[in-house]
Order: C-alpha cells, then sequence, then structure tokens
C-alpha cells in the first residue's frame, strides 16, 4: 500500500515532542525596583554575633560545664553536681526553647543559629577567596601548580581555625587558663589533651569535607522538624501565578544546599535561609518586577512582614497551640530563675549525731553532738554564724565565725551544752539559726536537745 508524502510527513510531526514554549526575552529597565530583601546580611550579623556568644561564653562563665570541678555555670549561677535538678531543667529548658521556635518559625535554628551551619558557610566562603586570590596573585602558574598552592594556602588555615574551634569548644567542659597550659604544652596524655586532639581533628575534617553534608546525612535535627512543623510554620515558599520566572536559576545558583527551590518548600536539604528570596529579588528587579520566592507562614498563606495581617499573627501567634507553647515557654522560664534565684550560696546543713543521745560531761552538763556541712558556692570568702532559739542556758562549742574558702566544702562537728536541769527532763525542741555572709543570706533549722530522763546528783 502507497503512503502519500504529506501522509508521511504529518506521522513524523506527530511522533516528535512538541517544544517548548519560548519565553519572551526580558530587557532591563531604566529604573529597576530596589532590592528590599536583605536576609543575607542579616543572616552574616546573626551568624557573628553567635560566633562571638561562642567564644565569649565559656570564658564569662556565662554557660559551662567544667567536668573535673563538677560544676555547672549558668546565667552567672555555679550550680554544684548535687544540684542535678536544677541542671537538668536549664538543659530540658534549651531544648524546649529549640523546639518551641522549629514550630513558630521553622528551621530558623539551623539556617540562623547552628554553629555547623556557620562554620561550614565560613568554609566554603574561605576556600573560594583563596581560590581567587591565589589566581590573581600567582596568576603566572600552571592551572595545576596553582590548585595545590590554594589547598594547601586553605587547609593551613583551615587547620588554625580548627585549632582555635576545639579549644573553645573543650573550653565549655574544661577551665580555659587550665587547657592553656595543656595546649601549650603540646598535651596529648591526659583527658584533656587526648579530647583537644580529637576535637580538632574531627572539626577539620568536618569543615575540610562534610560540611552541609552533615546536615542532610547525621543531624537529626531536620527530620525532627518535619513532624514540629504544620500548617503554619514559617517557610520560604515559590509563588509563580502570572509565569514571571525568567529560568535565570539564581536561585539555585546561591543555594548553599545544592536544591531547586522552586520544586518544594519542604524538601529537607533546604534549611529556609532567604538567600534564594534576595536572588530572586535582586534579578527580577532589574527587570521592574517582584521576587517570586517569599517567607511565608505555611504554603498558601499571608507573607511573612504583610501589614494587613493582625499583629499577633505576624510575630507567629497564629493558632491556639502556638499560644500555649509561648505561654508554657514563659512559666517554664519564670520557675526556672524562681529556683536558681531562691537557691542557697553556701549550702549549710545541720543534723544531730544520734549515736550518742547525750553525753554527761565531768562538770556535770548535759552535751548533744550535731553535724554541720558546709559548701561555699560562691566565687568570693563566705563566713557563717550560728545562733541557738528557744534553749535557754544552753551555749554552743563551736568557733565562730567558720570562714570558707571560695569552692571550699567542709564538715563541723560540734556540742551544744546546758547545765543539768535546766531544761525539762526528755526531748526539748529549739532552732539553730544560720547566718551567712556576703548576701545577709538566713536559715532556720529545727532539732531537738535530748536530756537525761532521771535527774543527775549534783
Amino acid at each position: 500500500m502507497d503512503i502519500s508524502t504529506e501522509k508521511i510527513d504529518q506521522i513524523a510531526s506527530n511522533s516528535q515532542p512538541a517544544a517548548k514554549p519560548v519565553r519572551p526575552r526580558l530587557k532591563p529597565i531604566a529604573n529597576p525596583i530596589a532590592p528590599k530583601s536583605t536576609y543575607h546580611k542579616m543572616r552574616r550579623w546573626i551568624q557573628f554575633g553567635c560566633f562571638l556568644i561562642f567564644v565569649l561564653l565559656p570564658f564569662f562563665n556565662i554557660m559551662r560545664f567544667d567536668i573535673p570541678k563538677q560544676r555547672f555555670y549558668f546565667a552567672g549561677y555555679e550550680l554544684w553536681i548535687n544540684e542535678f535538678g536544677i541542671i537538668f531543667f536549664s538543659l530540658l529548658f534549651f531544648l524546649y526553647v529549640i523546639t518551641a521556635a522549629s514550630m513558630l518559625y521553622g528551621r530558623v535554628y539551623c539556617s540562623y543559629f547552628c554553629p555547623q551551619m556557620i562554620f561550614s558557610e565560613a568554609s566554603l566562603a574561605l576556600q573560594d577567596k583563596i581560590k581567587r586570590q591565589t589566581g590573581k596573585k600567582f596568576g603566572k602558574l600552571g592551572a595545576k601548580q596553582r590548585q595545590w598552592l590554594s589547598a594547601a594556602i586553605f587547609y593551613s588555615v583551615l587547620l588554625i581555625a580548627s585549632i582555635f574551634l576545639s579549644f573553645v569548644f573543650i573550653s565549655y567542659f574544661v577551665e580555659p587558663r587550665d587547657l592553656i597550659q595543656r595546649l601549650m604544652a603540646l598535651d596529648i596524655r591526659t583527658y584533656g589533651g587526648i579530647a583537644g586532639a580529637s576535637t580538632t581533628l574531627i572539626t577539620f575534617l568536618d569543615f575540610a569535607f562534610v560540611r552541609q553534608r552533615f546536615c542532610t546525612t547525621v543531624c537529626p535535627y531536620g527530620y525532627l522538624q518535619g513532624m514540629l512543623g504544620d500548617k503554619n510554620t514559617l517557610l520560604v515558599e515559590y509563588r509563580d501565578a502570572g509565569n514571571d520566572c525568567i529560568e535565570c536559576k539564581k536561585c539555585v545558583k546561591v543555594c548553599h544546599m545544592g536544591i531547586d527551590i522552586r520544586k518544594s518548600p519542604y524538601q529537607i536539604e533546604c534549611i529556609h535561609c532567604g538567600e534564594c528570596v534576595d536572588a530572586c529579588v535582586d534579578i527580577l528587579g532589574r527587570f521592574g518586577k517582584d521576587g517570586l520566592i517569599h517567607y511565608t507562614w505555611g504554603e498558601k498563606n499571608e507573607l511573612l512582614g504583610d501589614k494587613r495581617t493582625p499583629w499577633h499573627r505576624r510575630i507567629g501567634l497564629r493558632d491556639a497551640k502556638r499560644v500555649v507553647v509561648v505561654l508554657v515557654l514563659l512559666f517554664y522560664a519564670s520557675g526556672l530563675f524562681t529556683a536558681l534565684s531562691m537557691r542557697k550560696n553556701v549550702l549549710v546543713r545541720i543534723s544531730p549525731d544520734r549515736s550518742v543521745l547525750y553525753r554527761v560531761g565531768e562538770d556535770g552538763k548535759i552535751y548533744n553532738k550535731f553535724r554541720l556541712n558546709l559548701a561555699n558556692r560562691l566565687g568570693t570568702e563566705a563566713t557563717l554564724v550560728i545562733e541557738l532559739q528557744n534553749l535557754p542556758d544552753a551555749a554552743i562549742l563551736l568557733d565562730q565565725p567558720v570562714r570558707l574558702k571560695p569552692g571550699e566544702e567542709v564538715q563541723h562537728e560540734f556540742e551544744v551544752v546546758s547545765a543539768a536541769g535546766a531544761l525539762p527532763q526528755g526531748v526539748n525542741h529549739f532552732l539553730f539559726t544560720s547566718h551567712v555572709q556576703p548576701g545577709d543570706e538566713s536559715q532556720t533549722y529545727e532539732m531537738t536537745f535530748i536530756t537525761p530522763t532521771e535527774r543527775i546528783a549534783r
């Protein structure tokens, strides 16, 4: 059967895939829209502030866990290991803050505050800058030589930075002055030295080779946020209702995680840093158009900063669940700092020694023995004075005031003496009152003084 030439051409044309529609090429306008998005600059300032906080916290004992001394420093307080309850709830408070932030503001911790992300991006920026400077300064060298030179410079600088960051990190667990001495002596025999060397190696390998891959392979926080977020959680979303995207791919180029935000706002790699928002605003602004990528309160919800939205919804309080979360956070913080403010700077414990109920001295007086346990939680010297109440004609046989050095723990045994017949027979209730300086702290303890049940012959 013969087939005409026209039929063959028609069949061939139908078998070819349809060509993609060609977008009209836009030309930059004379007066472009000035970029309104500055998330990149804001991130850099916040990350620089976080870096300073990370470096300074252990040196001012604002938050540090001193393992050798078994102390936990938090918000100016020196917590001892026997105050584990306060320590536990302090750490739990930070975990709750990060969880609440994830529910309200998505991956804001990952993009703005996470040390792994901050140092990974700094490592990438340092590597790119060294490559550019090597190309400018040593342009006469071959490409292979420039590559080896830039790699040598980069890894040398990264090694120095790794030593410094490891020193700061270990300072959260070992007193910094002690750690400096270990570092200067190149100590790799004690636990502190081994920990510092191991942390330096891990830090170097992490920021040289792993970097952002840590976020998508090791870190569980990104997966946890997928369960914490809901329809009102802050995220970065691509919206192009008018088919205005010019396919410049700038949003992909600036993404440190290497994803295309146009595919979905829920990609596990996306940390919602806003770099793509700035890139889209910058490129489309040159053509007199608004950006197509925005921070939004959930998919297809209001944009971040929309002034038509009520103020409480603009800050993230968009439903009753979020209000409850914030209220619980405030109550938790209030309770924690109330507990911290009520703790005693000098721990005083008084207990009777009932291995012998009482002792009759050669002078005929009655003696009761007590134990005194003291712990000075202050960084300065403290003094203690103990007084008797409701026990007439009795005295404390203890050298007073008792002086305590900073961080000192002591135990004393002392006796309370009373004349025979001055007190009723049997059990007599009285009070010890302790007075501590500095701080003028007072505390009262209920005690008993035991006398013989039979009169002692004089």
